[in-house]
């Protein structure tokens, strides 16, 4: 039993310590601090780049007839196609059809419509319970 009676206590220990290249932190290091100059200059060109959007987003908003933000609808009828101006009127008029469809439908009914189908659902797709209650 002498042989069992030897217990070392504490945590366990790497070899080797810091001087013999254990572990060894890396140092942070420091932010530099900021220019207020060239913060200065960011923000006037920040200024001026907005501007500019700006500027372009008017000429297209004020150029364009249909109102529309989907950029496909914005180009210049000039240099489209048959084929391209055809689409985009379909394009138009689908979205119409589906906003009208969104719009016909009140919340209350999209909940009973849901309500439905998932009534109608076989007991194989229902939500398991988990847990007590």
């Amino acid at each position: 039993m002498a042989d069992y009676d030897f217990r070392p206590g504490g945590s366990l220990k790497f070899k080797g310590g810091v001087a013999e290249g254990g572990i060894v932190k890396k140092k942070k290091k420091s932010k530099p601090k900021p220019n207020s100059q060239s913060d200065s200059t960011k923000d006037r060109e920040r200024e001026r780049v907005k501007e500019l959007l700006f500027k372009e987003e008017a000429e297209l908003a004020g150029g364009s007839a249909s109102g529309s933000n989907s950029p496909a609808l914005q180009g210049s009828d000039v240099r489209k196609t048959d084929a391209e101006r055809r689409f985009e009127e379909a394009q138009r008029r689908r979205l119409e059809h589906k906003v009208a469809q969104l719009a016909r439908k009140t919340h209350k009914d999209r909940v009973n419509e849901l309500n439905a189908k998932l009534e109608s659902l076989s007991e194989h797709h229902d939500i398991p319970k988990v847990g007590p209650g």
